[in-house]
């Protein structure tokens, strides 16, 4: 038996998030409903405009592997969490926000270098979709340097953030995770994070995959279709297994479809009031994660990042409560 169940790679940034007015990203030229990096000195900017406007909703530890990997510890899984935070405040927070319970990191017991925690500007309009700026800040400079090579050969799953596709040094720590996982039985699942990242940055994210792909890929609904170049989420679904065995599509309030390996599997979606998105294709991918890992088919898999990615958007935050990890669980897995 491993020692954990999923080894995360990923940016770790501290998410400020506001309730803005959909004539803000007019204003600002900001495309809605994707994530945009920024410089330093841009994002202040617009930091100091929605402080102005509208004023801090909530800060919260954020970056999307960083989000999966807390549900899984929090839902009862064990995690390594490759990422890289400077030795600054934003930076304790972070740290802080991702907890101690079953978490482990590169970043224990070693001195953190000087230089700015990354951070990431969340603006929810009153559809609750969320739109994102980020300052990748030290988080750019992950490298193989903060890969744990025993840990990650130790480890069932490895799981890759597909924004790391922006950085060269760190889509290179993806590649070389990738092959050492290969090479010690360990398997590999991606998120392609963003439609932008496929827009923009498909090769890339195709050497992280590697030419025989890849054992699990998340996708939502418009990143496949965007990877595909189908109209339909089950044409996409298609195309989607030349590159991995098996498949999560999120489709937001119609649920999710998946593929085991052997057939398709539909997954019914959970009605609530949608307050903030943000986060909650990472709480699915978490979920599912956990529930892969311990063991449980992907049907109860899918069952359960549903209810928690519905659960995650009914209220402002990435993040639920270990209380709300817990009941939950207890909802699905008997």
């Amino acid at each position: 038996m491993k020692k954990y169940h999923v080894y995360g790679i990923g940016a770790a940034l501290v998410d400020k998030e506001f309730e803005v007015e959909d004539s803000f990203f007019e204003h600002e030229s900001i495309q809605k409903g994707i994530m945009t990096l920024v410089d330093g000195e841009s994002q202040d900017t617009l930091l100091q405009r929605l402080m102005d406007k509208f004023g801090l909703k909530k800060r919260a530890g954020g970056g999307s592997a960083g989000n999966s990997i807390y549900a899984i510890s929090q839902f009862g899984g064990s995690t390594f969490f490759s990422c890289k935070v400077a030795n600054d405040e934003f930076g304790d927070f972070f740290l802080e926000e991702l907890g101690h319970l079953n978490i482990a990191t590169n970043l224990d017991n070693q001195t953190r270098d000087g230089g700015v925690t990354g951070k990431c500007l969340v603006m929810v309009s009153p559809d609750a979709e969320r739109t994102m700026l980020s300052y990748l800040g030290i988080s750019e400079t992950l490298s193989k340097n903060e890969i744990d090579v025993e840990a990650l050969k130790d480890s069932e799953y490895l799981y890759l953030e597909g924004y790391q596709v922006t950085s060269d040094s760190g889509r290179e720590a993806c590649i070389y995770a990738r092959q050492i996982a290969k090479e010690n039985g360990v398997k590999t699942a991606i998120t392609l994070s963003d439609p932008a990242m496929v827009q923009f940055f498909r090769g890339g994210l195709q050497d992280m995959i590697g030419d025989d792909g890849v054992d699990l890929l998340f996708a939502n609904d418009v990143e496949a279709r965007e990877w595909a170049g189908k109209e339909t989420v089950e044409e996409s679904l298609e195309e989607l297994k030349k590159i991995s065995k098996q498949i999560v599509v999120t489709c937001g309030s119609e649920g999710a479809l998946l593929f085991d390996g052997e057939k398709n599997i539909s997954i019914a979606p959970h009605s609530v009031k949608a307050v903030d998105s943000n986060g909650a294709g990472d709480m699915f991918a978490g979920a599912f994660l956990y529930a892969v890992s311990a063991g449980h088919d992907f049907e109860t898999a899918g069952n359960l990042a549903s209810l928690a990615a519905a659960t995650t958007v009914s209220h402002f935050g990435p993040r639920l409560t270990p209380e709300q990890h817990l009941e939950i669980k207890n909802q699905v897995i008997k």
